[in-house]
């Protein structure tokens, strides 16, 4: 009856993650703890980056937006999770979804683009280090960084007004955490066949693309570290490159699996399954993998922290 009542409604029903079980109250405590340590990390990450003048380069330039993507990312989500989780209401207004896939969109979108600009930098650094200065200056990591969000922005305009744009005949009951175009394209009472096209081009473009050449940097990185003579230089590489992949994999993997799928092989468990490795995980771990296990930032972090205490104490 609850469906049936919001059918001639302009607002959508989240049916979410959680009901009202007590396992639900401990994956709900999970996810909240998530959250907090994301948005703490991420902007501890942007603090540290713009205070320690030797993180003002263009690597760490690109990890700032990263960090940032990553905070307005997880923060368009999982607040309105915890609202209707203590609330219990699960509406949200016509308006508010085409919010949520808006900047959902272009956050993935743009986060993807960045991934593989951060894996070119990295590629130039060890492969060609003495072209360095001149492939990845300040100017190109602004055009790299500027280019992820302008397309993002671009991608997620056309496919937000595709997605709104289909009638919602029948129930408008969402079987997800958030409002996303997958599970959006499930309630659309016409066929969108061509329009999935369309996401499938983009799949490419976002996803296959860039994966492809990040994997590609991180295989030449490993060919160039094997040539070298110093076994402490390939123990790190050989570390680096594989917590990086970790979470390359964790993020373009289910994304990959979610979005170039047809309709009608998608199931609401396994989409909102999947959903969580690319919305709330790997935000989580990106400020660990690629900033907090370096010994320049940790570093940085130490001198933040001892020039606050002293400023506290005086």
């Amino acid at each position: 009856m609850e469906h049936e009542n919001h059918t001639f409604s302009n607002d959508f029903i989240l049916l979410g993650l959680f009901t009202s079980s007590q396992a639900s109250l401990v994956f709900f405590s999970f996810i909240f703890t998530i959250f907090v340590l994301t948005v703490t990390e991420n902007t501890v990450m942007i603090l540290i980056i713009h205070r320690e003048l030797r993180l003002h380069t263009p690597m760490y330039f690109l990890l700032s937006h990263l960090s940032f993507m990553d905070i307005l990312h997880i923060s368009n989500i999982v607040p309105k999770m915890i609202t209707d989780f203590l609330s219990g209401s699960k509406t949200i207004s016509f308006a508010a979804c085409g919010v949520q896939i808006f900047l959902s969109l272009t956050l993935l979108g743009g986060e993807c683009l960045l991934l593989a600009a951060m894996s070119y930098d990295r590629y130039v650094a060890i492969c060609h280090p003495l072209r360095y200065p001149m492939l990845m200056n300040d100017y190109v990591s602004v055009l790299m960084a500027g280019g992820a969000w302008f397309v993002g922005i671009i991608n997620s305009i056309v496919h937000t007004a595709y997605t709104l744009h289909f009638p919602f005949c029948g129930s408008r009951a969402i079987d997800h955490f958030f409002c996303e175009v997958p599970a959006m394209l499930v309630l659309s009472c016409v066929d969108t066949t061509h329009y999935e096209r369309g996401v499938y081009v983009s799949g490419i473009i976002f996803l296959l693309i860039p994966s492809s050449l990040i994997f590609a940097s991180y295989v030449q990185i490993l060919l160039t570290v094997l040539q070298m003579k110093s076994s402490e230089a390939w123990k790190k590489s050989f570390s680096t490159c594989f917590f990086h992949m970790i979470v390359v994999i964790m993020y373009y993997g289910p994304f990959i699996f979610t979005y170039m799928r047809p309709k009608k092989y998608h199931t609401p468990g396994q989409d909102k399954f999947l959903a969580i490795f690319y919305t709330i995980l790997t935000p989580s771990f990106n400020p660990i993998i690629y900033s907090f296990r370096n010994k320049d930032v940790l570093e940085a972090l130490k001198n933040m922290l001892k020039s606050n205490f002293v400023q506290k104490k005086q």
